[in-house]
């Protein structure tokens, strides 16, 4: 469990210890120069001062131990400077201070020690604060200062209860945490010298303080070291940590959840023995601690609990831990919310659960995280959405929420979480048929705006290519209406049971005879539609991106990516006849170029031509027909593409030879120049191609530009036309999607 806030752990070890020396500060010698006006000479001069003190005081006369007290007090003031400790250590402090906490000989068994206690006391603090820098705890442990530490911690067995007393085993019992902090060889030393028995003892010692320095002890030995937590466990320490877990000083309940959480970590065994020492209900009730560093490890061993069994998970829910797990998520503290969306995400794993969490509120507050810069942090709610996401149930809820954009747009850090957010996408859309679908197409129709448009957007970008009528058409087999106005014509197409049915009314006649009141717009396209209008940005980029995911899922609804196949002419001389005078019948004289043609294969390549050589046009018994607004390059490409049925379109001649295509009715033609232009689209240049479509009447470069504006929407947006063009194709859009969805269903079905 330590392993989530190192830092912050050593951080508060250190100013554990600092604390602890203001308050016995009464009760040492006053330093004679303040530390901030010492020089580095002066510091050093001081140092060897105190350690020679040490070194030579070492009986149990009262001048010693008074001696020995003031330097190994005035040691521990200056330790606690780091910049400095690398110069207590140069000048032999170590070893002294050791010597000092070895038992010398009494002079006399009767003989009182003066200054009981308060020697070891400031030694044991000093050998603390030394080993907080990781390069020094080795060379506290080689000079022996273990074995002395250790029997410190058994001191209490003497009898003697005072505060002195209490005062040295506590310092013992933190020097131990410094020493064995990220030290595996350390931690494994402590437990051969005999450490852990009487640190899990002194859980039950009366004062408090003592008991939370042990805790913390015990939490550090336990962290990644296996033998360590079975040797804690096997001297029945967990009993008393689950009391503790309860005591109303936060900080012995914070030190008791830690030790629990690293006996845990990673031990299935230990884990079920905590859940049976009655572990579960405390640590939930922690997770309403006033102590955010509790609350922090409370969430973070729920998520451990809930790695167990499902029944487990189910107990932890029943227990009552998900209100406060969800209210963590809206906490300023960004550590708290990482652990409670990762207990959330380990509890989502059960069904039952997953619904739980989400009438809890659980829905909101995680997707809010996701635009978190941490990285665990995104992780841990993806991965509880994901989870939440398995469940049916939850399917309405995390679209009507906003969920579905959420996970769409984010900016996820970690690869992990992109696949995470990819996997519950995936999730929801298997997931939207039968009964969830018929929600939805209930929402969409009878929900407010907001939660419309939530639907509409979320399931553009969801559904099953076969859903696509049935959601943006049909509404759900409820008589849908379609209107657009187009010259003096009303275009109506009504939807009703599977069955379609298409009318051309006139306008007066169709306004006179059908109300608004019993029509029914249709739902799902008429909302993506109007988010394009809205005046909102982000709403025009949420419809242009649902309406281009529509267009294009699974079955295009667009033939635009399909290269044309020119049709075969009823008639095919072939290339050899192009413009050769053979059997020519006929002669265009183009920009005063002769072309020589046979009628024969103009009458059968369209109806313009055979209504100029059939008809009453003047054309008929010409031998010379003069064309004049086509372009020599332009018309041989026309006529080679009606004697072969075939023809290479460069862009450069794309747009003239679509122009002769439409003038001249041929379909096979008009749909290469559109293939051949639709590849050269850009944005500068949509809006003429999209005014060369509707001029010429070409219906696949229509759909191209339509497209392009759907899926470029984001780059146009910042042209100064754009809401003039976006005003302008609103009605091709809706043209393009309600035929296209109807065809695409109807030769599914048929």
């Amino acid at each position: 469990m330590d392993h989530q806030n190192k830092p912050q752990t050593r951080r508060s070890l250190k100013r554990k210890l600092e604390q602890e020396f203001e308050d016995d500060k009464s009760g040492r010698c006053k330093a004679a120069v303040v530390e901030s006006r010492r020089t580095h000479q002066d510091i050093i001069r001081d140092v060897r001062i105190h350690v020679d003190v040490l070194n030579t005081c070492i009986s149990f006369t009262e001048a010693h131990r008074a001696a020995a007290k003031c330097s190994a007090q005035s040691l521990s003031e200056i330790a606690m400077n780091e910049d400095v400790v690398d110069l207590i250590v140069e000048c032999g402090a170590v070893p002294a201070l050791v010597k000092q906490i070895q038992t010398p000989p009494l002079l006399a068994e009767s003989d009182p020690i003066p200054f009981e206690y308060e020697v070891e006391k400031a030694c044991a603090l000093a050998l603390g604060l030394i080993a907080v820098k990781a390069e020094h705890q080795q060379l506290v442990v080689d000079a022996g200062a273990l074995p002395c530490l250790v029997n410190l911690l058994k001191m209490h067995k003497d009898g003697c209860n005072s505060r002195e007393m209490n005062g040295v085993i506590r310092k013992a019992a933190d020097a131990i945490t410094n020493l064995a902090h990220e030290n595996a060889r350390i931690k494994t030393r402590i437990r051969t010298e005999g450490g852990i028995p009487p640190l899990v003892q002194l859980l039950e010692y009366h004062d408090i303080k003592v008991q939370r320095s042990a805790a913390g002890a015990l939490r550090t030995l336990a962290f990644k070291n296996d033998e360590n937590k079975n040797q804690i466990v096997e001297c029945n320490a967990l009993p008393t940590l689950v009391l503790m877990l309860s005591s109303e000083d936060v900080t012995v309940h914070y030190e008791a959840v830690g030790v629990i959480g690293n006996l845990v970590h990673s031990s299935p065994n230990i884990k079920k023995d905590v859940l049976l020492a009655g572990a579960l209900q405390p640590v939930i009730r922690l997770l309403s601690s006033s102590c955010l560093e509790s609350q922090r490890e409370a969430a973070l061993l729920i998520g451990q609990f809930a790695a167990a069994d499902s029944d487990c998970k189910v107990h932890i829910v029943q227990r009552g831990a998900v209100p406060p797990l969800i209210e963590m998520l809206t906490s300023s503290d960004v550590q708290l919310k990482e652990m409670s969306a990762f207990a959330l995400g380990r509890l989502a794993q059960e069904t039952h659960n997953q619904v739980g969490i989400v009438q809890s509120g659980g829905i909101v507050p995680l997707l809010s995280l996701l635009d978190s810069k941490g990285g665990p942090l995104q992780h841990n709610s993806a991965f509880a959405l994901y989870g939440l996401a398995e469940n049916e149930d939850n399917v309405i809820d995390l679209i009507k929420t906003g969920g579905v954009q959420k996970l769409l747009e984010g900016e996820f850090i970690a690869q992990p979480t992109k696949d995470c957010v990819a996997k519950t996408l995936k999730r929801l859309e298997e997931k939207i048929h039968g009964r969830a679908l018929n929600h939805l197409l209930y929402l969409m129709r009878t929900a407010a705006k907001a939660v419309q448009k939530r639907v509409a957007l979320a399931l553009a970008h969801l559904c099953a290519p076969n859903d696509r009528k049935t959601i943006f058409v049909d509404n759900n087999g409820i008589a849908a209406f379609y209107f657009n106005c187009h010259h003096s014509f009303l275009f109506l197409h009504i939807d009703y049971r599977e069955q379609s049915f298409l009318f051309f009314l006139p306008l007066p006649v169709a306004i006179s005879n059908c109300s608004l009141g019993s029509c029914q717009i249709i739902p799902g396209l008429e909302l993506l539609l109007g988010l394009l209008e809205s005046k909102s940005f982000k709403q025009q980029k949420d419809g242009s991106e649902a309406l281009y995911k529509l267009a294009t899922k699974g079955t295009s609804l667009s033939s635009v990516d399909a290269t044309p196949v020119s049709p075969t002419p009823q008639v095919y001389l072939g290339e050899q006849y192009v413009n050769n005078p053979t059997l020519s019948d006929v002669t265009f004289l183009v920009e005063g170029k002769r072309f020589y043609a046979h009628r024969i294969c103009l009458l059968a390549s369209s109806d313009a031509f055979r209504a100029m050589f059939d008809g009453g046009y003047r054309e008929r018994d010409a031998k010379d027909v003069e064309i004049p607004n086509i372009k020599w390059d332009v018309f041989v490409l026309m006529m080679r593409f009606i004697y072969t049925g075939s023809v290479t379109v460069e862009i450069d001649h794309a747009q003239e030879l679509l122009r002769a295509a439409d003038q001249y009715l041929l379909e096979g033609l008009k749909r290469l120049c559109e293939y051949a232009i639709a590849q050269d689209i850009s944005v500068e240049d949509v809006v003429l191609m999209y005014e060369l479509a509707e001029a010429f009447n070409a219906t696949t470069l229509r759909e191209t530009c339509l497209l392009f504006i759907l899926e470029q929407f984001e780059r146009i947006s910042t042209k100064p036309w754009c809401g003039r063009l976006i005003q302008r194709v609103i009605p091709d859009l809706r043209n393009f999607f309600v035929s296209a969805l109807v065809k695409c269903y109807d030769s599914k079905v048929g």
